[in-house]
């Protein structure tokens, strides 16, 4: 009779470690599939910013030439064409160091670690402790 409630005991305790384990595994599986979420949401955004700097910079460019042509050519009817070319330069310069500097900016306050991810984690870590003991 004894050995027949040690054998219950001891069945139950295997089966409350495998399932434990198994809970572990899948605790495990989900956490990876969200990081593996979180990750490429960071990656989308990022991508999107440094698709916006590309095709801002390729359409400025192509613009200013055209624009740049256009005020030289008006501002050399008052002053020496060169000094109208320099001028023209320098503020489109400006222009372009602005919105280059704010797609920098943007690219720099993003933050790249799956922060979600890392406090489940921690949530799962403590968890799993409690159960254990």
């Amino acid at each position: 009779m004894a050995q027949q409630m040690m054998a219950a005991e001891e069945k139950s305790l295997g089966d409350l470690f495998s399932k434990l384990a198994g809970d572990t595994s899948t605790l495990i599986r989900q956490e990876v599939a969200l990081a593996q979420t979180e990750l490429t949401q960071k990656a989308t955004k990022a991508g999107k910013n440094v698709g916006s700097l590309l095709v801002g910079g390729a359409v400025a460019y192509g613009g200013v030439l055209a624009i740049m042509a256009g005020v030289i050519l008006l501002l050399a009817q008052f002053m020496p064409a060169w000094a109208s070319a320099l001028l023209v330069g320098v503020v489109i310069a400006i222009v372009a160091y602005f919105m280059i500097s704010s797609a920098i900016k943007q690219l720099r306050n993003m933050d790249p670690m799956p922060r979600q991810t890392i406090e489940t984690i921690k949530e799962d870590a403590k968890w799993l402790k409690k159960e254990v003991t």
